[in-house]
């Protein structure tokens, strides 16, 4: 259908009149679309988090995108600071919050913290035995002869993770595990500086990334599966995201 613009319509108007077929398209033109308005709730703002990480934050165990649901309100807010002013690197969170302030980026992370919520059923592992043993010496008793510690002496006993900024590794997607390890070791993701997790990824081999994420990601969640009051014991290393959480 031909269409006229308005200023077009108004100079016809403006000499005559309008030509039989120009009135018939602007008689049946639609209106101007009213504005969309979109509330300004914190239900609407957490609706963009949940397309991706799944209903309430628990995201499956199958698959990359992690589960939010549960994790500590300092490390989820540090992980969106992160994202958003470029140590860390995705694109798609990148340009969620890119606009948003540190206080909006606060209120979602203590949101997500605060749920308490089951956590889906372990998929079956094809890792073998081998494997999976490497993986839990690694996780539980670490390897001294290359300065790795065990991944409990930050991330808990339990591996549930401590406050106020250090996640629990349970639950988790074995391929999220290998990506994160991944890019602390190609310098694309960072923290806070002293960086122990990038200095830390830089000691594991291929085999020992594999071997710890499908270890990790075999493991059932305890019942109680909130985050310690506080590491096991004394930090193995300086670590700026637990010592220095930025604002």
């Amino acid at each position: 259908m031909r269409r006229l613009s308005v200023l077009a319509l108004a100079l016809a108007s403006a000499l005559g009149g309008l030509p039989a077929w120009a009135a018939d398209a602007a008689a049946i033109s639609p209106a101007a679309a009213a504005p969309v308005l979109v509330p300004d709730t914190l239900a609407q703002r957490l609706q963009p988090c949940m397309a991706c990480h799944g209903a309430q934050g628990r995201a499956s165990r199958e698959g990359y995108l992690p589960r939010i649901a549960g994790k500590p309100a300092g490390y989820l807010y540090q992980q969106l600071l992160n994202l958003r002013d470029g140590r860390r690197q995705n694109a798609t969170m990148a340009r969620l919050l890119a606009q948003q302030s540190d206080a909006y980026l606060r209120e979602m992370a203590e949101h997500f913290a605060a749920l308490d919520l089951p956590h889906a059923a372990i998929p079956p592992s094809p890792a073998p035995a081998e494997l999976l043993a490497q993986g839990q010496a690694l996780a539980t008793r670490g390897d001294a002869s290359r300065q790795l510690p065990a991944c409990a002496a930050c991330h808990g006993t339990a591996l549930t993770g401590t406050l106020p900024a250090v996640p629990g590794l349970l639950g988790l997607p074995r391929d999220y595990l290998i990506a994160q390890l991944g890019a602390w070791q190609t310098r694309q993701r960072h923290a806070t500086a002293p960086d122990c997790m990038a200095q830390l990824a830089q000691r594991l081999s291929p085999a020992d990334v594999g071997a710890v994420a499908a270890w990790l990601a075999a493991q059932p969640v305890p019942a109680q599966q909130h985050a310690a009051a506080a590491l096991p014991g004394p930090a193995p290393m300086p670590c700026g995201s637990v010592d220095r959480p930025p604002r």
